[in-house]
């Protein structure tokens, strides 16, 4: 089979706790993948040891430190580098506070061998709160096309799903850094621009934690205003029609909306 490796960034903001069973959630994938960490800056020291310790053991195959917290993006592309130069064929990524289902990647594979003409392949999600307080299956569009149209309006595939053939990096490149939030829809941008295809499986294949804090920091002028050059850049690169400034528009006042109205909006608009 061909290797599978999984790029996960690790910041100061995530708990030991919470990467402890997102570890656990690939230990346990019946499709075994290598796993490579960077460090985006300091971390807690329960954090650290943690992957020391992991690492000593052998679970973790990679990880990458850093003094400086860079982003998001610039680690996946450290990791990029890292897992592109030992040529793996397959790229999975996860978050450090969420939970893979145990028939992820080999659900995924085994996609990806069927469907030898996709370079990105992901999956629903389920966002769930950690007090039982909410629970949302979110799901996306499975075909190329009809992905393609829904980026008008928001991204096609959830980042935390991504299962990559490496040709997706060799067509489109790595990660853009110039975005201080939205790696993932620049990137989304970049495959449809060159060339690259698209799926996703009709299936929830991550558990995606929501905090407390989720909706009320979905917002802010300034991250609204960054969304909404983001998707601008999107609309005028992709070609798409003016209705897609209408999406553009109403998600930049969806963000800037009090939290509450933000959580209302987002639980049934999605």
């Amino acid at each position: 089979m061909d290797r599978i490796a999984v790029i996960m960034s690790v910041y100061r903001g995530d708990e030991e706790d919470k990467l402890r069973e997102a570890l656990k959630s690939l230990y346990a994938q019946k499709t075994a993948a290598d796993i490579f960490v960077q460090l985006d800056g300091p971390v807690s020291s329960e954090v650290a040891e943690l992957l020391q310790k992991e690492r000593r053991e052998g679970r973790i195959a990679y990880l990458g430190e850093r003094k400086e917290n860079r982003g998001l993006a610039a680690s996946l592309d450290e990791l990029l580098d890292e897992v592109l130069g030992r040529k793996y064929e397959y790229i999975a990524r996860m978050d450090a506070d969420d939970i893979s289902l145990p028939e992820r990647f080999e659900k995924q594979h085994a996609f990806m061998e069927a469907h030898p003409d996709v370079d990105v392949v992901g999956g629903f999600i389920e966002e769930f709160a950690d007090d039982g307080g909410y629970r949302k299956i979110v799901r996306y569009p499975l075909e190329h096309e009809e992905m393609f149209d829904f980026f008008k309006k928001r991204v096609p595939l959830a980042h935390v799903t991504a299962f990559f053939r490496r040709t997706f990096f060799e067509k489109a490149g790595l990660y853009p850094t110039e975005s201080p939030t939205n790696e993932d829809t620049l990137m989304w941008m970049k495959g449809f621009q060159n060339g690259c295809r698209f799926a996703n499986i009709s299936e929830v294949v991550v558990k995606v934690r929501v905090s407390p804090e989720f909706f009320g920091r979905r917002g802010g002028i300034e991250k609204a205003w960054s969304d909404f050059r983001d998707r601008v850049r999107v609309i005028r690169t992709l070609g798409y029609n003016f209705d897609a400034y209408f999406y553009a528009v109403a998600l930049f006042f969806v963000n800037v909306s009090p939290g509450a109205v933000k959580k209302y909006l987002y639980k049934r608009l999605r």
